[in-house]
């Protein structure tokens, strides 16, 4: 599950996440610690996204990760 991707690679995604969403913070990152559920709850805090739409965003992401991440 590519969810499962980005909790499993956390630390190696960071920098792609945070160049996606630029709004996010340090302090933000240090809450999520790659929780998919909480990843959806701060997009939708810092762009005023329902929590479909957040959800959605991540799954796109998600899918867009290079095959090296995939196991």
């Amino acid at each position: 599950m590519n969810r499962d991707i980005i909790a499993g690679n956390w630390k190696q995604l960071k920098g792609q996440i945070k160049a996606k969403w630029g709004d996010l913070t340090d302090d933000d990152f240090d809450v999520v610690e790659g929780n998919t559920q909480y990843l959806a709850g701060k997009l939708q805090e810092r762009y005023g996204w329902e929590k479909d739409r957040a959800e959605q965003e991540i799954r796109d992401f998600a899918r867009t990760l290079d095959d090296s991440y995939r196991h």
